[in-house]
């Protein structure tokens, strides 16, 4: 639950400084590219070029390398079992393996450097989404963190009344009971919040204000720019070394 917790970035670092939108963009280029491909080249050199770009995104790497562990490990567990049941052995588990880790590390960096008020003002600003959507959603974004701290109370509480213990296996007995005490506490606060927001007049009217419009400049548009380099570079280079090899052939 401490994964909930956000994860800010320096507001003076090159990849938080740009608008969300373009970085949204940046971030499904390089996924497609490793997605319509399966080849060991093309991942490496896109995984390898995000570990160097890492710096320009003003994260704590502490921090993210606790967001991004559940994705190692899936991308081990993907790596391990493609090695011994795929038809193309070790290499075609470790190409899966940074296929995924890729695809993962792009997402989650474009995700962590974007603050949720700046998509929310840039997707009705830009994209004409719909702001009672856009504004309950923002609402749910900035609650989701207190679900950690709710889950740490609970558990508290139940040690509390001599129920539970700090064992793993009392842990993991005590999760449905948990789980359900923090869902019931989710739906009250839900159900205050949604009053409150119709009490203030949220999504009222059919068209709203941004308080805060920014415009995409061509600053912001060099990263998507960036990616698209990146991508065809990566896939250039792996049908040079003959290696390349797409996901679906005719």
């Amino acid at each position: 639950m401490r994964l909930m917790a956000p994860l800010e970035a320096r507001p003076d670092a090159p990849i938080a400084r740009v608008h969300p939108l373009p970085k949204l963009v940046a971030a499904t280029i390089l996924a497609i590219a490793l997605f319509i491909t399966v080849d060991i080249v093309t991942s490496a050199v896109v995984v390898a070029v995000l570990a160097l770009a890492f710096p320009l995104t003003g994260l704590p790497l502490a921090g993210f390398a606790r967001r991004a562990a559940p994705l190692a490990a899936a991308a081990a567990g993907i790596a391990f079992f493609n090695s011994v049941f795929g038809q193309h052995g070790a290499t075609g588990g470790i190409a899966a393996a940074l296929r995924i880790t890729g695809i993962s590390l792009a997402g989650l960096i474009a995700v962590t450097t974007i603050d949720p008020t700046d998509l929310a003002d840039a997707l009705v600003q830009h994209t004409r989404a719909s702001p009672r959507f856009i504004v309950g959603a923002l609402a749910a974004s900035r609650l989701a963190p207190l679900f950690g701290q709710e889950w740490e109370i609970l558990g508290l509480a139940r040690r509390a009344r001599g129920v539970g213990s700090e064992r793993w296996i009392d842990r993991i007995r005590d999760m449905p009971g948990r789980t359900f005490a923090l869902l019931v506490s989710a739906i009250r606060r839900a159900t205050r919040l949604a009053l409150a927001m119709d009490a203030r007049g949220f999504g009222q009217r059919a068209c709203r204000t941004v308080a805060r419009p920014r415009p995409i400049s061509p600053a912001d548009l060099a990263l998507p720019g960036a990616a698209l380099l990146l991508a065809s570079a990566a896939t250039a280079l792996s049908v040079a070394l003959g290696t390349w090899r797409p996901l679906v052939t005719f």
